[in-house]
Order: structure tokens, then C-alpha cells, then sequence
């Protein structure tokens, strides 16, 4: 698949190297796995010549053994003379060859020194700031958004604690491009498809290329695709999350697993699970990002009217099925799995859709509050509430996959229930709208 969209972070890129040419920058681009963070650095820095340094787990004399082939090959001056190879040495060699002509280095996997030897950061840090005013370097480092990054840069306590210049996160593709992606690969393509698409792998670059390249452009090949023999998706949640979370994964996973099925309060959690899981959500949220805590829009902070969800479509999908029915997969009973999955798409698709608008209402801007709304009893819930409180209007949404479900006089009779509620918005301009899978 061909690269699309990430034309402002390109754009952020080069600016910053520009500035590199005067004053010494360092950017940390981060984002989860497989959402194409390292095809962003080379498709904005590939235009000119740069120093690749992948942050192997290895041992830091045979890591430092590439590394200083690469500044030789690239830079060509030698980046070590005898002794053992450290990563201090080769570091610093590039600080000082950007001392008299810019240099752009290009860090993968950063976070991954600290399995390596975490001095490498005392070490950084200390050569950083003997060189960084004469030093016309770029140094970009990309890493996995989580515990090991945040900490790294964001925890005063680390010796790299506010080193970096700038910080930019990666997203998964808009649904604009997620669109344009799918009509480029299927002229065709319907709504349906696109929403299988977007549903099965939440926009994630990975994942949406490995589908098109396969030809997988409809819901049926994408799913023959996703549940197969050796198929790449079958372990992806686990490859992704069992490093992060450590010897306590299996808890994570029945919490995340328990979520994706429908318990997104801590109470039905605890029920299902026979144990307090108040600060795994705490960890799985702040820690991990992979938990969002969402509460009726405008209700008070400690509201205890809480539900959470997974932040990632992807990982909802995985948890949902593939973890749920992994016996399937241990048995290699693919068709069965397959067939669970279309018995219970309509329902998932139909949160997907929901995820999908409440996207796309991001992406058109004009708005200062979005979410949804519920009362405590659960009889009056509205899909989406968009507000701009400086123009003072706000519109109320039901989705659904099919028009026809949609009831616009009882979307009316539940945002009355959410003035009463809120009664400061009461004077706002209303409109009420329904979306399905016809407006995608």
C-alpha cells in the first residue's frame, strides 16, 4: 500500500529539521504500535541523506556495532577508536560531526534502551548538554506511546525529563483517508466495507495495509483475512500488550476482554471477575492509555455514573472475539470463529458506526464539548450531544446502522431530560439529527 495522508506532520518535520540547521532540536514522535510512526519519520526525512539507529534488544556492544558502521557509512567519520563500543561513544561522535555540518539522526524504538542499559540516558543526556549549542543536529526518537516512553521523557525524576524540543503523537488514519484508502483499492467499496474496515482495525496503518495488500476489500475477504491459519491479527493484541503489562497481563486482559463484551462499569467488572479492579482501570487508563473513562457529558467530575471503554477499535474487536474464543483458534476452528463473528456483527458494527461519528465530528472542528449522555437509570441516553458553547448551540445525534430505526420524537424527549439536567445550556440553539450507515 502506497503512503497516505500525515501531510501536516510531514510539513512539522521538515520545519524542524530547517531549524536544525541553527539550534539544535530533538523530537519524540510518539503513537501505539503499527500506526506508522517510523514510515512517517522516512516519508518526511528521506529527501535527504539520514543516520538510522533501530533500538534493538541486544547486547550494547553488538547493537553499537551497527550503529557505528551507519555513522561511518553515512557521516564517514569513524565513530569509535578500540575498546569496548558503547552507545556514548557513538552518540557523541554524531554530536560532533553535526558540529560542523547538520545532521539528522533518526532513533527507532527508543524506549527500547532502557532493556538495552538505561545509563544510555544519563549518558545522552550528559553529551546532549555539552554539545546541543553548537550542534546543528535533528535528532528525531520514535517510540511506542506507554508506560516506557511517558515515563522517560515526562517523569521529572529521568535524567531525559523534558530534553525534547517537541512532541508529536500519531494517530490512526482519519476517516476521510481511511475512505480514500478503501475507493482507491475498491472502486466500488460501500458503505458496509468501510465500515468493516474500520471496525476490524480501527484505522491503524499496519493493519489496514496488510488487509489491502491482500486484496481484502470487502467485509467477507477481510474477515476470511483477519481469522485464518498464521494470520498476522490472530496474536496482535497479545504481541502488543503482554510486554507492556508485564506478569500481571492475564488480569489486564479478562478487564480489557470484559469491557469489549459490554461490562463497562467497575461494578459488573468486579461481579464478573470476583475481585476489586479499581486500580488495574486507574493503570489501564492513566498509565497505559488503553482504557477512556466516559461519564455523562457536563455531569461533575466525581460523578459515579462512569463507564469505560476501549480506546483502540482494534483492541476492541481482538478482546471481543479473538481473545474470548482463543480456544477456537488453539483448536485451528476458523470457520467457527468466523461464524460467531457475522452471528454478533451487527451489534458490534453498530458501536463501531458510533466511533465512527463521533471521529468524524472531531475531524470537522467548531466544536467545544462532544460525548454522549445517560441518566442514572439508564432510560434516556443519547448516542452523541456536539456542542459549541460560544455560539451557544448544540446538536443531538442518534446512530444507527439502519435510517429506518431511527425515532427523532424520542431523541427530542431525551434531550429534554439532558436540560433538565444541564439546565445552562436550555437557551442553546438545538438540532436534532440522526446518522446511519447510508451517511458514512
Amino acid at each position: 500500500m502506497k503512503f497516505y495522508d500525515r501531510q501536516e506532520e510531514i510539513r512539522e518535520l521538515r520545519a524542524i529539521r530547517e531549524r536544525s540547521r541553527e539550534v539544535a532540536q530533538w523530537t519524540v514522535v510518539t503513537g501505539r504500535r503499527r500506526v506508522g510512526k517510523t514510515a512517517l519519520v522516512q516519508e518526511a526525512l528521506g529527501d535527504e541523506p539520514y543516520v538510522y539507529f533501530y533500538a534493538a534488544r541486544r547486547a550494547e556492544a553488538d547493537l553499537c556495532e551497527t550503529f557505528a558502521a551507519e555513522v561511518e557509512a553515512k557521516l564517514g567519520v569513524p565513530a569509535v577508536s578500540g575498546g569496548r563500543l558503547r552507545f556514548a561513544a557513538v552518540f557523541e561522535t554524531v554530536l560532533k560531526a553535526a558540529e560542523t555540518r547538520p545532521v539528522t539522526l533518526f532513533i527507532d524504538e527508543f524506549q527500547d534502551f532502557r532493556r538495552v542499559d538505561p545509563a544510555i540516558f544519563s549518558e545522552m543526556q550528559d553529551a546532549w548538554g555539552r554539545h546541543e549549542r553548537k550542534a546543528r543536529i535533528n535528532l528525531v526518537v520514535c517510540g511506542s506511546a506507554g508506560t516506557l516512553l511517558s515515563k522517560i521523557f515526562r517523569d521529572h525524576k529521568e535524567p531525559l525529563y523534558g530534553r525534547q524540543t517537541a512532541m508529536m503523537t500519531v494517530r490512526p488514519f482519519r476517516t476521510d483517508v481511511l475512505r480514500e484508502i478503501l475507493r482507491d483499492h475498491k472502486p466500488d467499496a460501500t458503505n458496509e466495507d468501510l465500515l468493516a474496515l474500520w471496525a476490524f482495525t480501527g484505522g491503524v496503518a499496519k493493519y489496514v495495509a496488510l488487509l489491502m495488500d491482500a486484496r481484502a476489500t470487502d467485509r467477507g475477504r477481510m474477515l476470511r483475512e483477519i481469522v485464518r491459519e498464521n494470520s498476522f491479527f490472530l496474536d496482535e493484541g497479545r504481541a502488543v500488550l503482554v510486554d507492556e503489562f508485564g506478569k500481571d497481563y492475564g488480569t489486564y486482559f479478562s478487564i480489557l476482554a470484559g469491557i469489549a463484551r459490554g461490562r463497562t462499569t467497575r461494578n459488573e467488572l468486579e461481579q464478573a471477575l470476583g475481585t476489586k479492579v479499581g486500580g488495574y482501570l486507574t493503570r489501564l487508563e492513566d498509565d497505559y492509555g488503553v482504557v477512556v473513562r466516559r461519564q455523562p457529558l457536563m455531569s461533575k467530575p466525581a460523578a459515579k455514573n462512569l463507564r469505560y471503554t476501549l480506546a483502540d477499535g482494534f483492541f476492541l474487536f481482538w478482546f471481543r472475539f479473538v481473545e474470548r474464543y482463543g480456544h477456537l483458534v488453539e483448536m485451528r476452528m476458523f470457520d467457527e470463529l468466523q461464524r460467531i463473528i457475522v452471528r454478533d456483527y451487527e451489534t458490534f458494527s453498530g458501536n463501531a458506526l458510533e466511533r465512527w461519528f463521533r471521529a468524524k465530528f472531531v475531524e470537522g472542528g467548531g466544536l467545544t464539548r462532544l460525548g454522549g449522555w445517560w441518566d442514572r437509570k439508564g432510560g434516556n441516553e443519547i448516542d452523541i450531544v456536539a456542542a459549541n458553547e460560544t455560539d451557544r448551540r448544540v446538536a443531538f445525534v442518534e446512530v444507527k446502522r439502519e435510517a429506518e430505526r431511527i425515532s427523532l420524537p424520542r431523541l427530542r424527549e431525551k434531550a429534554e431530560a439532558f436540560f433538565e439536567a444541564v439546565p445552562q445550556w436550555r437557551d442553546f440553539e438545538a438540532a436534532f439529527k440522526g446518522v446511519s450507515l447510508d451517511g458514512m
